[in-house]
């Protein structure tokens, strides 16, 4: 499912209009990106929660080359699914 098909299920099952559906998704989606700059954590219960997780600089191997490369620190958004979700998959 891409965002367009999102929010037409949003409009489907809220009896929205899909412009009114966009920027509730839109908005929703904001919400979450905001709380994970701000290296919040949001946790939608049932579903699951997005957090940030820092990830160590590593030594990695260049597969063209063979060559030993430094791969940087970064942080990565990471998402573990919620108990009932869990359940329905």
């Amino acid at each position: 499912m891409n965002r367009t098909e999102l929010v037409a299920a949003v409009a489907e099952k809220t009896g929205m209009t899909k412009v009114d559906a966009k920027k509730a998704v839109d908005a929703a989606l904001e919400a979450i990106e905001g709380a994970l700059v701000a290296n919040e954590q949001v946790a939608l219960l049932g579903f699951g929660t997005f957090s940030v997780a820092e990830r160590a600089e590593r030594q990695g191997v260049n597969p063209a080359t063979g060559a030993k490369i430094t791969i940087a620190a970064k942080k990565s958004v990471k998402f573990k699914a919620g108990s009932a979700l869990n359940a329905k998959l």
